[in-house]
């Protein structure tokens, strides 16, 4: 199969959450359509999408390249920041990026949007190639600016950062500080003799989703369509084919030439990491001693409340409980269940509630013997095969709850007793389901409340199944009459459609 010969460096997915509108697999899919050989993720601040796209990229046959828009400070608070796209060669530029992506958001003052200084980069570059950012860039803005010294002090530094690694970026889109740069970039690169790139940095597949896309921007930032001082969507901002990409860039071939030599520079996957448990007792073996004494210590105080059972009744106990341990120290599990019952129990001497234990870890005698549930699982006739099971090796899974009010207190014991940096909390997505995005496009469009919350009600609301916009058009018929027989109506439900389902917060 022949390729195109051109690489897109600056796609934006879904994850760049109410700005990039492109789920990661579609992106997969649409480089193969369309023939590119390669195709970057590069979402800003963020590598949430890095393991579902790569996944698809392989599926595709296209080469996946992993890249993360990076917010670099211009001031020390960070009020106002700016963007550096970085791309990972190889592993250690994979770590890199996890590394300064973590920062960008861990390090820095809550109000203010995830970014690193630029000192910070120092020793974390290593397989990182920077492209200098196009108008979000500070090197564009200074340069659009006149601030020409300045613009040389920089770019003197990420020379230093990136040895044979920096690209100055071209982007022709309409922006008007990448047309008020682009001279002056290509006078600087030709003088110090660094590579050109063409990019098109793009937020959604298709040149049709502009209107969809500018919605999703009134969104992010709490606005009306009809209010003139909002940000707006660039026209140019969708994934353009390696012909037109040509036709633009007709006379820098080079810019495009070397979107393709950087694809040959970068090859890495996202690692398949198993989990890393911190470890209590040393070492697998001293672990799987630890968790058979604490269990078997803890099961007698269990069944102290039942009164003197008979040995039979022991027996039952006992044996299911040997063989428990002896599967959770065969699968390499024990530390697990030492840290859980660890964090419990310190919840609850302190005071905090825990429920009694949910789905199918209730099902296990060890978790009620080390106080991680509270149901006796051979009384209530539950199988530790649907927790733990040898013939299906996967991580187990506790369902604990805290209280609300003071969950956080056992979070901080947990960062406090394994390490602030060894301890990471699972983030969750919000996605625009038929309900919501409908009344966040009511909004924007200015339609009264009450005609779009009763348009709302008639959407079938079930948690365990959902009803999407499309499936209230075929299913719901007083939903279909008023979007048949209202313009209004149907141009805010066609607008929906659009956005439904992409992700709205985390």
């Amino acid at each position: 199969m022949a390729f195109a010969p051109f690489v897109p460096l600056r796609v934006q997915s879904s994850y760049s959450m109410l700005e990039g509108a492109i789920e990661p697999k579609a992106i997969a899919k649409l480089a193969k359509e369309r023939g590119f050989p390669a195709i970057a993720i590069c979402d800003r601040n963020g590598l949430y999408g890095t393991v579902a796209f790569a996944g698809a990229c392989i599926d595709e046959g296209v080469q996946p390249i992993i890249g993360t828009l990076l917010g670099i400070a211009r001031d020390e608070e960070g009020r106002q920041v700016d963007y550096l796209p970085l791309l990972s060669q190889d592993e250690a530029g994979y770590d890199n990026l996890c590394h300064l992506v973590s920062k960008a958001h861990l390090d820095r003052p809550l109000e203010f949007e995830p970014h690193v200084q630029l000192s910070e980069l120092e020793g974390h570059t290593e397989g990182l190639i920077a492209l200098t950012g196009a108008g979000e860039g500070a090197l564009t803005r200074l340069l659009a600016e006149g601030q020409r010294d300045h613009a040389k002090a920089l770019i003197a530094r990420l020379e230093a950062l990136f040895p044979e690694r920096l690209y100055i970026e071209i982007a022709r889109h309409s922006d008007p500080v990448c047309i008020a740069a682009e001279e002056a970039l290509l006078d600087m690169a030709y003088a110090r003799d660094l590579p050109l790139v063409a990019s098109n940095p793009a937020q959604y597949a298709e040149p049709h989703f502009y209107k969809a896309h500018d919605a999703m921007l009134c969104i992010a930032n709490s606005s009306h369509i009809d209010a003139e001082d909002r940000p707006h969507t660039n026209r140019e901002a969708w994934v353009k084919s390696a012909p037109m990409m040509e036709e633009l860039f007709a006379n820098l071939p080079e810019a495009i030439a070397n979107t393709m030599v950087i694809a040959q520079r970068c090859a890495v996957m996202p690692p398949d990491r198993k989990p890393i448990l911190p470890s209590l007792a040393g070492d697998l073996e001293g672990e799987a001693r630890m968790l058979a004494e604490d269990a078997r210590k803890g099961l007698e105080a269990r069944l102290g409340p039942y009164g003197p059972l008979s040995e039979e009744e022991r027996k039952v106990y006992f044996d299911r409980l040997d063989y428990e341990v002896e599967i959770i120290v065969g699968m390499g599990f024990p530390g697990y269940f030492l840290i859980v019952a660890d964090f419990i129990k310190w919840a609850k001497d302190n005071g905090i509630p825990v429920g009694p234990g949910r789905g199918s870890g209730a099902g296990s005698l060890a978790a009620w013997a080390l106080t991680i549930t509270d149901l006796d699982p051979i009384k209530l006739g539950l199988l530790f095969e649907r927790f733990l099971n040898p013939e299906r090796v996967s991580m187990p899974d506790f369902d604990i709850d805290f209280c609300e009010t003071r969950r956080g207190e056992v979070i901080r014991y947990v960062q406090a007793k394994y390490g602030y940096d060894h301890v990471a909390q699972i983030i969750t997505f919000g996605k625009m389901k038929a309900r919501a995005v409908l009344r966040d496009c009511g909004r924007i469009l200015q339609m009264p409340y009450g005609q779009v919350d009763r348009l709302c009600k008639m959407i079938p609301n079930h948690p365990t199944d959902p009803w999407t916009l499309p499936r209230a058009l075929n299913g719901a018929a007083d939903f279909k009459r008023e979007y048949d027989n209202d313009n209004e109506v149907k141009a805010l439900v066609d607008l929906a459609l659009e956005l439904e389902g992409l992700p709205r917060n985390s």
